[in-house]
Protein backbone atom coordinates (compact mmCIF):
# COMPACT_ATOMS: atom_id res chain seq x y z
CA UNK A 1 0.00 0.00 0.00
CA UNK A 2 1.53 3.54 -1.22
CA UNK A 3 1.63 6.34 1.44
CA UNK A 4 -1.10 8.22 1.41
CA UNK A 5 -0.26 11.53 -0.22
CA UNK A 6 0.77 9.43 -3.34
CA UNK A 7 -3.13 7.85 -3.93
CA UNK A 8 -3.87 11.77 -5.29
CA UNK A 9 -1.57 11.89 -8.20
CA UNK A 10 -3.00 8.36 -9.19
CA UNK A 11 -4.04 7.93 -12.42
CA UNK A 12 -5.57 4.28 -14.79
CA UNK A 13 -2.56 2.54 -15.01
CA UNK A 14 -3.10 2.50 -11.09
CA UNK A 15 -4.77 0.35 -8.68
CA UNK A 16 -6.46 1.69 -5.59
CA UNK A 17 -6.51 0.12 -2.33
CA UNK A 18 -9.99 -0.98 -0.54
CA UNK A 19 -8.52 -1.32 3.44
CA UNK A 20 -10.48 -3.66 5.62
CA UNK A 21 -12.32 -2.04 9.13
CA UNK A 22 -12.16 -3.60 12.79
CA UNK A 23 -15.07 -3.19 14.84
CA UNK A 24 -12.97 -2.63 18.28
CA UNK A 25 -15.91 -2.61 19.84
CA UNK A 26 -19.97 -3.09 19.06
CA UNK A 27 -23.01 -2.47 20.76
CA UNK A 28 -27.33 -2.81 20.09
CA UNK A 29 -28.55 0.05 21.90
CA UNK A 30 -31.87 -0.26 20.63
CA UNK A 31 -33.87 -1.28 18.17
CA UNK A 32 -36.32 1.38 15.99
CA UNK A 33 -40.01 1.07 15.46
CA UNK A 34 -39.02 0.38 11.30
CA UNK A 35 -37.10 -2.71 12.73
CA UNK A 36 -33.49 -1.52 12.09
CA UNK A 37 -31.22 -1.97 15.28
CA UNK A 38 -29.35 0.82 16.83
CA UNK A 39 -25.83 0.49 17.11
CA UNK A 40 -22.41 1.96 18.78
CA UNK A 41 -19.35 1.32 17.36
CA UNK A 42 -15.93 2.36 16.72
CA UNK A 43 -14.65 1.84 13.23
CA UNK A 44 -10.86 1.07 12.99
CA UNK A 45 -8.90 0.97 9.34
CA UNK A 46 -6.13 -1.68 8.75
CA UNK A 47 -3.97 -1.92 6.24
CA UNK A 48 -4.95 -5.79 4.95
CA UNK A 49 -6.86 -4.70 1.83
CA UNK A 50 -8.42 -5.81 -1.56
CA UNK A 51 -7.16 -3.84 -4.48
CA UNK A 52 -9.27 -2.08 -7.37
CA UNK A 53 -7.80 -1.17 -10.98
CA UNK A 54 -9.82 0.51 -13.35
CA UNK A 55 -10.11 0.87 -17.43
CA UNK A 56 -12.02 3.60 -19.29
CA UNK A 57 -14.56 1.83 -21.65
CA UNK A 58 -16.16 4.10 -24.42
CA UNK A 59 -19.88 2.36 -24.37
CA UNK A 60 -20.66 3.90 -21.44
CA UNK A 61 -20.92 0.56 -19.68
CA UNK A 62 -20.27 -0.49 -16.29
CA UNK A 63 -18.33 -4.18 -16.22
CA UNK A 64 -16.55 -6.11 -13.68
CA UNK A 65 -14.00 -8.33 -15.21
CA UNK A 66 -13.87 -11.08 -12.38
CA UNK A 67 -17.81 -11.42 -11.03
CA UNK A 68 -17.68 -12.84 -7.23
CA UNK A 69 -18.82 -16.57 -7.01
CA UNK A 70 -22.69 -16.19 -6.10
CA UNK A 71 -23.14 -12.70 -6.58
CA UNK A 72 -24.85 -11.45 -9.48
CA UNK A 73 -23.41 -8.74 -11.90
CA UNK A 74 -26.51 -6.45 -11.09
CA UNK A 75 -25.94 -6.96 -7.22
CA UNK A 76 -22.41 -6.50 -6.82
CA UNK A 77 -21.72 -3.56 -4.76
CA UNK A 78 -18.24 -2.67 -7.19
CA UNK A 79 -21.14 -2.26 -9.77
CA UNK A 80 -23.72 -0.64 -7.71
CA UNK A 81 -21.50 2.26 -7.17
CA UNK A 82 -19.90 2.68 -10.09
CA UNK A 83 -23.91 2.80 -11.76
CA UNK A 84 -24.74 5.24 -9.18
CA UNK A 85 -22.40 7.45 -9.40
CA UNK A 86 -22.65 7.93 -13.24
CA UNK A 87 -27.03 8.10 -12.14
CA UNK A 88 -26.34 10.85 -10.07
CA UNK A 89 -23.90 12.99 -11.93
CA UNK A 90 -25.20 12.15 -15.33
CA UNK A 91 -21.91 11.06 -16.35
CA UNK A 92 -21.68 8.77 -19.95
CA UNK A 93 -18.22 7.63 -19.08
CA UNK A 94 -18.23 3.79 -18.69
CA UNK A 95 -15.47 1.80 -16.87
CA UNK A 96 -14.38 -1.93 -16.54
CA UNK A 97 -13.20 -2.90 -13.20
CA UNK A 98 -10.91 -5.54 -11.80
CA UNK A 99 -10.84 -6.43 -7.71
CA UNK A 100 -8.22 -8.28 -6.58
CA UNK A 101 -9.72 -9.78 -3.66
CA UNK A 102 -7.84 -10.59 -0.22
CA UNK A 103 -10.79 -9.81 2.45
CA UNK A 104 -13.07 -12.60 3.17
CA UNK A 105 -16.54 -12.72 1.89
CA UNK A 106 -19.19 -12.68 5.05
CA UNK A 107 -15.82 -11.86 7.86
CA UNK A 108 -17.33 -8.85 9.15
CA UNK A 109 -14.27 -6.78 8.05
CA UNK A 110 -16.39 -4.54 5.10
CA UNK A 111 -14.58 -5.97 2.10
CA UNK A 112 -17.81 -5.55 0.05
CA UNK A 113 -18.60 -2.06 1.36
CA UNK A 114 -15.19 -1.02 1.28
CA UNK A 115 -14.67 -1.93 -2.46
CA UNK A 116 -17.43 0.21 -2.84
CA UNK A 117 -16.77 3.15 -1.64
CA UNK A 118 -13.34 2.80 -3.03
CA UNK A 119 -15.10 2.50 -6.28
CA UNK A 120 -17.37 5.96 -5.01
CA UNK A 121 -13.46 7.56 -4.61
CA UNK A 122 -11.44 6.20 -6.96
CA UNK A 123 -14.03 7.16 -10.25
CA UNK A 124 -15.32 10.58 -8.69
CA UNK A 125 -11.19 11.06 -9.53
CA UNK A 126 -10.53 9.49 -12.39
CA UNK A 127 -13.66 11.09 -14.00
CA UNK A 128 -13.11 14.42 -12.53
CA UNK A 129 -15.85 14.81 -11.39
CA UNK A 130 -15.10 17.10 -8.16
CA UNK A 131 -17.66 15.36 -5.78
CA UNK A 132 -17.41 16.84 -2.16
CA UNK A 133 -16.85 13.93 0.46
CA UNK A 134 -20.29 14.97 1.93
CA UNK A 135 -22.27 14.52 -0.71
CA UNK A 136 -20.35 10.96 -1.76
CA UNK A 137 -21.31 9.95 2.22
CA UNK A 138 -24.85 10.46 1.36
CA UNK A 139 -24.32 8.72 -1.69
CA UNK A 140 -22.82 5.66 -0.27
CA UNK A 141 -25.63 5.16 2.55
CA UNK A 142 -27.74 4.59 -0.48
CA UNK A 143 -25.07 1.44 -0.92
CA UNK A 144 -24.95 0.10 2.82
CA UNK A 145 -24.81 1.44 6.09
CA UNK A 146 -21.06 0.79 6.28
CA UNK A 147 -19.86 2.27 2.91
CA UNK A 148 -20.11 5.93 4.21
CA UNK A 149 -17.47 5.25 6.99
CA UNK A 150 -15.06 4.44 4.09
CA UNK A 151 -15.47 7.90 2.41
CA UNK A 152 -15.28 9.59 5.68
CA UNK A 153 -12.24 7.95 5.77
CA UNK A 154 -10.85 8.56 9.40
CA UNK A 155 -11.09 6.26 12.50
CA UNK A 156 -14.34 6.94 13.86
CA UNK A 157 -17.22 6.50 16.92
CA UNK A 158 -20.27 5.67 14.67
CA UNK A 159 -23.98 5.22 15.84
CA UNK A 160 -26.91 5.64 13.79
CA UNK A 161 -27.58 4.31 10.61
CA UNK A 162 -24.00 5.31 8.84
CA UNK A 163 -24.59 8.89 8.75
CA UNK A 164 -23.26 10.03 12.57
CA UNK A 165 -19.53 9.74 12.98
CA UNK A 166 -17.04 11.62 15.39
CA UNK A 167 -13.70 11.49 14.81
CA UNK A 168 -11.25 9.36 17.67
CA UNK A 169 -7.86 9.10 18.46
CA UNK A 170 -6.70 5.41 18.03
CA UNK A 171 -3.34 4.67 19.29
CA UNK A 172 -1.00 2.68 17.13
CA UNK A 173 -1.55 -0.89 17.17
CA UNK A 174 -0.51 -4.01 15.08
CA UNK A 175 -3.16 -6.94 14.89
CA UNK A 176 -3.66 -10.72 14.25
CA UNK A 177 -7.02 -11.14 12.00
CA UNK A 178 -8.44 -14.71 11.91
CA UNK A 179 -10.33 -15.88 9.10
CA UNK A 180 -12.29 -18.62 10.08
CA UNK A 181 -13.67 -21.12 7.16
CA UNK A 182 -17.52 -19.20 7.68
CA UNK A 183 -19.22 -16.71 5.87
CA UNK A 184 -22.42 -15.63 8.41
CA UNK A 185 -25.26 -14.11 7.31
CA UNK A 186 -25.71 -9.82 9.69
CA UNK A 187 -29.51 -10.81 9.64
CA UNK A 188 -29.31 -14.15 11.18
CA UNK A 189 -27.83 -12.77 13.51
CA UNK A 190 -29.63 -9.56 14.08
CA UNK A 191 -32.66 -11.80 13.97
CA UNK A 192 -31.43 -14.12 17.36
CA UNK A 193 -33.78 -14.23 19.92
CA UNK A 194 -31.06 -14.00 22.56
CA UNK A 195 -29.28 -11.01 20.75
CA UNK A 196 -28.67 -7.95 23.50
CA UNK A 197 -30.83 -5.14 22.16
CA UNK A 198 -30.55 -3.04 25.57
CA UNK A 199 -26.94 -1.70 25.94
CA UNK A 200 -27.02 1.70 27.51
CA UNK A 201 -25.22 3.85 25.05
CA UNK A 202 -21.95 6.04 25.90
CA UNK A 203 -20.89 9.25 24.82
CA UNK A 204 -17.73 9.36 21.70
CA UNK A 205 -15.64 11.25 24.06
CA UNK A 206 -16.06 8.52 27.02
CA UNK A 207 -14.52 5.92 24.47
CA UNK A 208 -11.26 4.09 25.27
CA UNK A 209 -9.17 1.44 23.45
CA UNK A 210 -10.24 -1.71 25.55
CA UNK A 211 -13.47 -0.48 26.30
CA UNK A 212 -17.04 -2.46 25.59
CA UNK A 213 -17.67 -5.78 24.18
CA UNK A 214 -19.15 -6.95 20.31
CA UNK A 215 -23.18 -7.60 21.51
CA UNK A 216 -23.15 -10.05 17.74
CA UNK A 217 -20.64 -12.17 19.56
CA UNK A 218 -22.14 -14.49 21.61
CA UNK A 219 -24.83 -15.24 19.28
CA UNK A 220 -22.12 -16.09 16.61
CA UNK A 221 -20.33 -18.20 18.81
CA UNK A 222 -23.45 -20.22 19.78
CA UNK A 223 -24.37 -20.42 16.26
CA UNK A 224 -20.90 -21.24 14.37
CA UNK A 225 -18.80 -23.47 16.82
CA UNK A 226 -15.60 -22.95 14.39
CA UNK A 227 -15.89 -19.56 15.17
CA UNK A 228 -15.66 -19.95 19.01
CA UNK A 229 -12.57 -22.25 18.55
CA UNK A 230 -10.66 -19.31 16.62
CA UNK A 231 -11.91 -17.20 19.49
CA UNK A 232 -10.94 -19.52 21.93
CA UNK A 233 -7.20 -20.09 20.41
CA UNK A 234 -6.56 -16.31 19.79
CA UNK A 235 -7.71 -15.62 23.49
CA UNK A 236 -4.47 -17.55 25.06
CA UNK A 237 -2.36 -14.28 23.63
CA UNK A 238 -4.47 -11.61 23.97
CA UNK A 239 -8.14 -10.06 24.14
CA UNK A 240 -9.57 -11.44 20.72
CA UNK A 241 -12.93 -10.11 19.79
CA UNK A 242 -14.73 -10.56 16.82
CA UNK A 243 -15.30 -7.86 14.27
CA UNK A 244 -18.87 -6.82 12.83
CA UNK A 245 -20.94 -10.03 12.03
CA UNK A 246 -18.04 -12.30 12.06
CA UNK A 247 -16.59 -14.12 11.05
CA UNK A 248 -13.23 -12.66 11.19
CA UNK A 249 -11.53 -12.13 14.88
CA UNK A 250 -9.14 -9.71 16.03
CA UNK A 251 -6.47 -9.39 18.89
CA UNK A 252 -4.29 -6.50 19.16
CA UNK A 253 -1.00 -5.88 20.21
CA UNK A 254 2.10 -3.10 20.72
CA UNK A 255 4.45 -4.53 18.29
CA UNK A 256 4.39 -6.01 14.61
CA UNK A 257 6.93 -8.61 16.41
CA UNK A 258 4.55 -9.66 18.97
CA UNK A 259 1.71 -9.72 16.17
CA UNK A 260 3.64 -12.35 13.99
CA UNK A 261 4.98 -14.18 16.95
CA UNK A 262 1.55 -15.35 17.36
CA UNK A 263 0.92 -16.45 13.60
CA UNK A 264 3.92 -18.75 13.95
CA UNK A 265 1.78 -20.62 16.38
CA UNK A 266 -1.46 -20.99 14.48
CA UNK A 267 -2.70 -24.46 14.12
CA UNK A 268 -1.85 -25.89 10.67
CA UNK A 269 -5.21 -25.28 8.69
CA UNK A 270 -5.80 -22.10 10.45
CA UNK A 271 -6.07 -19.06 8.02
CA UNK A 272 -4.82 -15.70 9.48
CA UNK A 273 -2.66 -12.88 8.69
CA UNK A 274 -0.82 -9.58 10.29
CA UNK A 275 -2.17 -6.02 9.93
CA UNK A 276 -1.35 -2.66 10.87
CA UNK A 277 -3.78 0.05 11.90
CA UNK A 278 -3.65 3.46 9.98
CA UNK A 279 -4.70 6.61 11.31
CA UNK A 280 -6.83 7.20 8.25
CA UNK A 281 -8.31 5.44 4.93
CA UNK A 282 -5.08 5.37 2.13
CA UNK A 283 -7.70 7.14 0.08
CA UNK A 284 -8.24 10.30 2.60
CA UNK A 285 -6.77 13.10 0.38
CA UNK A 286 -8.59 12.06 -2.95
CA UNK A 287 -11.59 14.09 -1.97
CA UNK A 288 -12.32 17.14 0.04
Amino acid sequence: MLPQSQYCHCGWQDTFPAPAKLNLFLHVTGRRSDGYHELQTVFRFIDYADYLSFSPRHDGDVCLLQPLPGVTHEANLVVRAARLLKEETSCREGVSIQVEKNLPIGGGVGGGSSNAATTLLALNHLWQLSISRQRLQTMALKLGADVPVFIFGRNTFAQGVGEDFTIVDVPPAWYVVLKPPVAILTETLFKDKDLVRNTPPIRAENWRPGFGVNDLQSVALRRYPVVAEHIEWLSAFGEARMSGSGASIFASFATKEEAERVVRHMPTGMRGCVAEGLGTHPLLDLVL
